[in-house]
Formats: C-alpha cells, sequence, structure tokens
C-alpha cells in the first residue's frame, strides 16, 4: 500500500493555512475580537476542532447550505455533528418553536405536546415511558442514577473508546487490562476503575467476564460506536448483550443520540434491540437543545416512587428547564416533518454514494484507508481498524486536517473532529459528487 509523504503533508498544510486566511478575513476579524471576552476566542471548545487558523462564523444557515461572515456558501456535511440531521432550520421546528415562544417559554408545567411527543417517541424506539432533558448528557447521568437506585449496583459498564457525552464514567479506556482516563478529560473526579468497567465492542467473553462480578448497575452503550470512527456490532452481538446483561441482573442502557442516523427508531428500531432505557438527543429537536430519556413499564414502575417525594427537586434527576414547553414544542415540530421513513428512504441511499464514491478513490490511490456507512452517515478511517484501539491508534491528525482543510476551503463541511458526512433531505447527488471530486483531488494532491 502507497505511503504518504510527511514533508509533503507540511508544505500542503501550509498552502491550504494561506488561501484559508486569504478567504475569511471578517471570520479572523471576528476571532480576534473575541478573544477579548470568550475563552480561546469561542463560546464553546469543541468549535476550536475546525481544521483552519481560526473557524469560520456562520452568517446563517438553510437546509445544507451554510453561509460564513465572509459571505463563503458550504455544502454541509457536518450539520452540527447530528445536531441538524433534520437540515438547518427545518420548517416544522421552526414554525412550531416560533409559536411557542410566542406563548410561553417556560413554566415548570406540562403541555399537550408532551403528551404527543411521549407517544410519539414510544412509537418509534418500542419503549414506553419518557422524560424530558436537555442534554443527551443529562439523560446518561439520570439513566445511570435510577439503573444504581434498581439494582443497588455502583459500576457502569461502557465501550472502549465509547461517547455519551460529559458523563465522567463513560470518559473512560482500556489501557491493556486498566481501566485509565480517557487523554484530554479535564479535571477528573476519581480514579474512573472505581466507577467504571470496559471492554471492547463486539467482544463477548471480555463482556461476560467484567459481567460476572455482579456490581455492574447497567451496561450503557452505543449500538454502533461512532465516536471512533465507526465501528458496527458483529452478527449476533446485540442478542448477546441483551442476554448477558438479564442473566446478571444488569440493565441496559442504549444510547441512540448519534446512531439515530439509522432510521426513524435508530438502531432499536432498526435491528428490534430490548433496551431498559433509552436515551436520544440532539437531533430530535431539529437543533434545539433537548434530549429524552426511555425506560420499560417494569423500569418505571421501580424509578417513580424515589423521584416523586420527599425531596423530588434534589433527586438528582431532572431540571429547572427540562421538558420546558419550547423544547417540547421543537421536538414535536421537527418529528411530524422529519427523520420519517420517507426521509431515511432519501438520505440512507446519499449516504452510500457518498461511501462509494470515497471507497472508489481510496482503491484507485491503493491507500489501507476504509469507509463505512451507518444509515444516513458515512466516515472514512485512515486504517482499517477492526477494534476501537486499532482506530485510536492509527490515529494520523495532519493528514486528517489538511483533507478537512481541502474541503473547507473549496465550499465543503465535514465533522471537524471526524471524517464523518451526514445527509439530510436538502443534500443532492450532485452535493455528494462534489464531495467525491474534492475528496479524489486532496488525495491526489497526497500521493501524486
Amino acid at each position: 500500500m502507497r505511503t504518504i509523504d510527511r514533508n509533503r503533508v507540511t508544505r500542503l498544510l501550509e498552502l491550504e493555512d494561506e488561501r484559508y486566511v486569504e478567504s475569511h478575513p471578517k471570520s479572523q476579524e471576528l476571532f480576534a475580537r473575541a478573544s477579548h471576552s470568550l475563552l480561546n476566542g469561542l463560546p464553546m471548545n469543541w468549535m476550536e476542532k475546525w481544521p483552519s487558523p481560526y473557524p469560520p462564523f456562520m452568517q446563517r444557515a438553510v437546509g445544507g447550505r451554510l453561509w460564513d461572515a465572509d459571505g463563503n456558501e458550504y455544502i454541509d456535511f457536518c450539520l452540527g455533528d447530528t445536531g441538524a440531521m433534520a437540515g438547518h432550520s427545518p420548517l416544522g421546528a421552526v414554525d412550531a418553536i416560533t409559536h411557542q415562544a410566542a406563548n410561553g417559554l417556560t413554566a415548570i408545567l406540562p403541555t399537550e405536546d408532551a403528551i404527543w411527543v411521549g407517544e410519539e417517541l414510544t412509537r418509534r424506539f418500542g419503549v414506553g415511558i419518557w422524560q424530558v432533558a436537555m442534554t443527551a448528557t443529562d439523560a446518561n447521568r439520570f439513566a445511570m442514577r435510577l439503573a444504581r437506585h434498581i439494582t443497588g449496583r455502583n459500576k457502569i459498564l461502557v465501550f472502549n473508546w465509547c461517547y455519551h457525552g460529559t458523563v465522567d464514567e463513560a470518559l473512560a479506556i482500556l489501557d491493556g487490562e486498566h481501566v485509565v482516563r480517557r487523554p484530554g478529560v479535564v479535571g477528573s473526579t476519581c480514579d474512573p476503575s472505581h466507577t467504571t468497567r470496559v471492554v471492547e465492542f463486539n467482544d463477548v467473553a471480555a463482556l461476560a467476564r467484567e459481567l460476572s462480578h455482579g456490581d455492574v448497575a447497567c451496561v450503557l452503550c452505543e449500538p454502533a460506536l461512532t465516536n471512533i470512527g465507526i465501528i458496527l456490532p458483529e452478527p449476533n452481538f446485540h442478542h448477546q448483550l441483551r442476554r448477558l446483561t438479564r442473566e446478571a441482573g444488569t440493565l441496559l442502557v442504549i444510547d441512540e443520540t448519534h446512531t439515530l442516523c439509522a432510521g426513524p427508531g435508530g438502531m432499536t428500531g432498526a435491528e428490534h434491540l430490548s433496551p431498559d432505557l433509552l436515551v436520544v438527543g440532539k437531533s430530535i429537536g431539529g437543533g434545539f437543545p433537548v434530549a429524552a430519556l426511555g425506560m420499560t413499564h417494569e423500569v418505571a414502575t421501580a424509578a417513580s416512587e424515589p423521584v416523586r417525594e420527599p425531596h423530588l427537586n434534589i433527586s438528582g434527576i431532572g431540571g429547572t428547564l427540562s421538558g420546558n414547553a419550547l423544547a417540547i414544542a421543537a421536538v414535536r415540530g421537527n418529528l411530524e416533518t422529519s427523520l420519517r421513513d420517507e426521509d431515511y428512504a432519501y438520505t440512507v441511499p446519499l449516504a452510500a454514494r457518498w461511501a462509494d464514491g470515497v471507497a472508489a478513490v481510496i482503491a484507485d490511490a491503493d491507500l489501507a484507508w476504509t469507509v463505512t456507512q451507518l444509515g444516513c452517515r458515512a466516515e472514512y478511517w485512515l486504517s482499517d481498524p477492526r477494534t476501537a484501539r486499532q482506530a485510536a491508534d492509527t490515529v494520523d491528525d495532519d493528514v486528517e486536517r489538511f483533507l478537512h482543510l481541502y474541503a473547507l476551503n473549496r465550499g465543503l463541511l465535514l465533522t471537524p473532529f471526524h471524517n464523518m458526512a451526514l445527509m439530510c433531505t436538502s443534500i443532492t447527488g450532485a452535493d455528494v459528487d462534489t464531495h467525491t471530486e474534492v475528496f479524489e483531488a486532496a488525495v491526489s494532491a497526497l500521493t501524486s
């Protein structure tokens, strides 16, 4: 297989940096101004992950297009890292938000829309009882608290290099056979081996071994790993996961926040999975901050009493703005008109077209890279990993930065901390083919 000249990568990055600075003077001006009042010049630290010397400042975004402060137009395959999976400003969500904003934002009172949302989430995921949170991180924390209460156990089991937001227990990986804090975590609270067990995804034997200790309250699981490339479940893995958790008296929490790309009910709906609790966030509100926590009737029965009295407001579950009227309206407006069967019937083939184009370029260049698709999401990786550990060990920051920056300079946005593209119904086949052409030119620049 062909190898990449590192000196060439350095030179190409210098050229792309210069091109970016020349075409983004207004963003540079705004970034300099922002540095006086915002940490590192940005309202949220993840925004620093864009491959450019400074991020483009967004002016507006609609559907699958985004325009920055300099007037540059982009085909947006990032879509807010799934937050805008229905496209930017989907009309159903915008109309619902606009209507509700004029009629009360939050009141710590339920609305009729909440009933519709609960019924629709039940229809999609097959999990019967719901609560609403602000973020999937919150919903995952609430799920773990309920699991600990119900089981009387203290540990959580996660899969190596998983992603469940900023949940402390999930920010742990394997270092050999030892559970250690994931690199880059700020202000870790304690040794993660005290709270967490970690196994490789798809490793049924390791899963059985760790559950056999009898101290795991729940397995917190993405049905396919999505934060270290896309690692799909092997045949029968989810059947074994469900069997082993039941035998161990451990609850199963499935986090569909990223894997909602698989269909209207995520992989739970597509693969007929049977979680005890289910978390979904980001895209259900059309980009509005909201998430949901679902549970079986059995879990709900066990959970209802402890969170009701006498100190319900300090139970560690819920929050003043959780389930607010505006968020609920956003979910209803979005799910009534987006992320439906007919939408996936359009976007999933687009993702396949994107993946096929990338795969053809990789093969023609004789590179040992791979591309994987999951529903309306696809991602390339600069190796051919079989495990999360192998994927993490083969990250090439410089080459990835070049590929992202090359695309950005030619009007294409990819998710900055992944090599991931997401499809919405406003993306066209021509948009996908444009990416293939740009990707081919970038690879040619690297290898010629």
